[in-house]
């Protein structure tokens, strides 16, 4: 099995500091990369047989895609501030991104036929909702749920506050069970503020074929290809991260673990 995290690389000529594949990840459909673009630099991609939702994680930029130009799109200066945007790509197509100033963007991509337009995801559009309580409360902003189109991908931000628990109590999506369960594979793209800090996830299975126990540092991604996969953000950090997720079916059905189950009842 791939290691389950993944560090940042030196951005290459394209300001790329992350390609996850289904190759690289040992899995089939969730695609990831971060990019970060100085001021006036342009990417250009074709998306080919997979759909792309494009996240500015901070900054600005000029956004063109299936052949129409949607102006530029952003604005925060970084993922920890409100209204993301966001850029929905389809299959079959290509789009271009111009920096207007330094900018950090998250391509997220997975299986897809080309059914739907290109169209930018406003703020507004971005349901938000905070979940939990006391120490497992967290806030999340939800880019592309399934209540919107797309044909394979589910994209999410979430906060957790310092010293809180998030993706908690433990669950997890890895069956292809419906109506109980789907089958979702899963990236966690994790930032710290201040950036010296950590988050720990652990990430596992019933049987524990699977346990690990990962620290994520600011800019690093932790895999999930199967299991349940809690994540803590320590006293004084607080942490974002970005979640992608597709699979065969698009919809998000998780069962939670037995043994921290009881605490649901109580909340």
């Amino acid at each position: 099995m791939p290691n389950l995290l993944v560090k940042p690389s030196r951005p290459d000529a394209d300001g790329r500091i992350h390609a996850v594949t289904p190759e690289t990840a040992g899995w089939t459909y969730v695609g990831f990369e971060v990019f970060r673009l100085k001021a006036g630099q342009s990417l250009h991609r074709e998306t080919h047989r997979r759909e792309a939702c494009i996240v500015m994680l901070s900054g600005r930029a000029r956004a063109s895609a299936a052949g129409q130009d949607f102006g530029t799109i952003g604005g925060r200066s970084s993922p920890f501030e409100p209204d993301p945007w966001s850029l929905y790509v389809p299959a079959r197509s290509e789009w271009t991104l111009t920096a207007d100033g330094d900018c950090e963007i998250a391509v997220c991509t997975a299986p897809a036929e080309g059914r739907l337009p290109a169209r930018v995801i406003r703020p507004e559009r971005v349901g938000q909702e905070t979940r939990g309580k006391g120490t497992n409360t967290r806030h999340v902003r939800n880019i592309l749920p399934e209540t919107e189109p797309a044909e394979s991908l589910l994209v999410v931000e979430v906060i957790t506050p310092p010293g809180h628990w998030s993706s908690y109590p433990p669950h997890k999506h890895d069956r292809d069970a419906l109506p109980d369960e789907s089958l979702l594979e899963e990236t966690y793209y994790h930032r710290l503020n201040p950036p010296t800090g950590f988050a720990l996830q652990r990430v596992y299975t019933d049987d524990r074929s699977l346990d690990e126990t990962l620290a994520a540092s600011d800019g690093d991604v932790v895999l999930v290809p199967r299991g349940y996969h809690p994540v803590g953000a320590p006293h004084g950090y607080e942490l974002y991260y970005l979640n992608v997720m597709a699979g065969p079916k698009r919809i998000w059905k998780f069962h939670n673990d037995p043994a921290h189950e009881w605490m649901l009842a109580k909340a």
